[in-house]
Order: structure tokens, then C-alpha cells, then sequence
């Protein structure tokens, strides 16, 4: 074996050993985000009450609970994303469809895992990363338009007469709306890697492509000469 071949398949070990490793956490960390995208979607704690409301509820994309009366036990719950004329808001609708989009996105991205059995390795990380990054989008868009609906009649019910679009009022942010920003950043790191991890796969390849090229053109002349001694002796006449 060549110098340069050995070089070439120790600098191949070690990095197939790093890539494989920063692949596998990367893995994991996507089905991380695809359980919080399910959670965050599905959950209705996006907002709620507080000891100064004058109800008790709270309110998620598309289903809500609220108080019944003065009771702070019995609550009349609502809304549901089969029943899209349910939600009380229309950008609660256009925030759930968004963040349904994320969660769709981000699953399709784990079935792409099985690509890395068929496909070229480079390919698939850079599509996972723009479907990691396209969820990011959605998700920000999302957390961003869900405040735009804080002034329907039913938020300011509960939540008092101050509440108003990207008003609050006595309520306070609950923690599936936390969990949704925590997912954009989750998305967003994952999306780099998976493009840094794509690149540096290409990258990879055309290196080893040229050094199997010069390798075999140095083993044809090494032959050649062997061969025909006329290429290793100059006559002289």
C-alpha cells in the first residue's frame, strides 16, 4: 500500500469514527424536537391564569378551558382542530396550522433517516437540514402570531380588560409557549449541523476521489516503468 493510501484510509477511519458519533447525537436530538413539536401542538398550555384573573382557564392553539362562573374548579373546555370553526381566534388557526406544518416537517425528517441506507449520505443530511430549518421558520411564525390573537372576546373574559393583541393582561405565558421557543432553538442547531455535517461529507468524498485518482496514476506509471525499461534508462546515441 502507498504512503498516500494509508494516510488517506487513516484520515477515512477517523473521521467515518467523529462523523458517525456527531450523526448519531444529532439523530437523537431531531427526535427530541419532533416530541416537543408533537407535546407543543397538542398541549393547551400556551397561556393561562394567574391569582389575579378574574377567571380561571387556559388556552392552548386550539383547545381552551375556562371557568365557569366564579368556580375556580369547574371549567368548560372547548375547541378542537378537527372542528377548525371551533378556535376562537383566527390567528389561533393560522398559528395551529403553522405549527402543525413544524410538526409534519420534522417528522418527514426522521423518515428520511432511512434514506441513509440508499441515498448518498451528503444528500440526505442537507435535506434534513432544510426541513430542520423550514420548521424553524414555522414555529417562529407560529409563537409570532399566536399574541396577535390575545384580543378576542374569550381571552378577555379571563384574562381582564388590559388584554389586548400582544397584551397580555393578568394572565401569564404557560409553559408549552416556552417550549415552543426552546424548539426553535433546537431546530435551528440542528439545522446548522446537519448542513455542516452535509458539507463536510461532500467534501470528504471529492477528497478521496482525488486521491484515489492520483494513486491509481502513480501506480500505472510505477507499472509502466517496470515493464519497459526503455521509461527508466535514457539511451544515449
Amino acid at each position: 500500500m502507498l504512503p498516500s493510501q494509508e494516510a488517506s484510509k487513516i484520515y477515512h477511519d477517523n473521521y467515518m469514527r467523529n462523523s458517525s458519533a456527531i450523526g448519531v447525537l444529532w439523530a437523537i436530538f431531531t427526535i427530541c424536537l419532533a416530541i416537543i413539536n408533537v407535546v407543543v401542538f397538542n398541549q393547551p398550555y400556551w397561556i393561562g391564569d394567574s391569582v389575579s384573573t378574574p377567571q380561571a382557564g387556559y388556552f392552548g392553539l386550539f383547545h381552551y378551558c375556562v371557568g365557569i362562573g366564579n368556580s375556580d374548579r369547574e371549567l368548560s373546555c372547548q375547541g378542537s382542530f378537527s372542528e377548525f370553526g371551533s378556535i376562537p381566534s383566527g390567528s389561533f388557526k393560522a398559528a395551529s396550522v403553522f405549527v402543525l406544518i413544524s410538526m409534519v416537517l420534522i417528522l418527514g425528517c426522521i423518515g428520511c433517516f432511512a434514506l441513509f441506507f440508499f441515498c448518498n449520505t451528503a444528500t440526505v443530511y442537507k435535506t434534513c437540514a432544510w426541513m430542520q430549518l423550514l420548521c424553524a421558520v414555522c414555529l417562529v411564525i407560529g409563537c409570532m402570531v399566536f399574541p396577535n390573537g390575545w384580543d378576542s372576546e374569550v381571552i378577555r373574559d379571563m384574562c381582564g380588560e388590559d388584554t389586548g393583541r400582544y397584551a397580555l393582561g393578568k394572565c401569564s405565558v404557560r409553559w408549552a409557549y416556552i417550549l415552543a421557543i426552546i424548539g426553535i432553538l433546537d431546530a435551528l442547531i440542528l439545522s446548522f449541523l446537519a448542513f455542516v455535517l452535509g458539507n463536510r461529507q461532500s467534501d470528504f468524498l471529492q477528497e478521496e476521489l482525488k486521491a484515489d485518482n492520483k494513486d491509481f496514476a502513480v501506480s500505472r506509471i510505477e507499472i509502466r516503468d517496470s515493464r519497459d525499461p526503455r521509461f527508466g534508462v535514457q539511451r544515449f546515441h
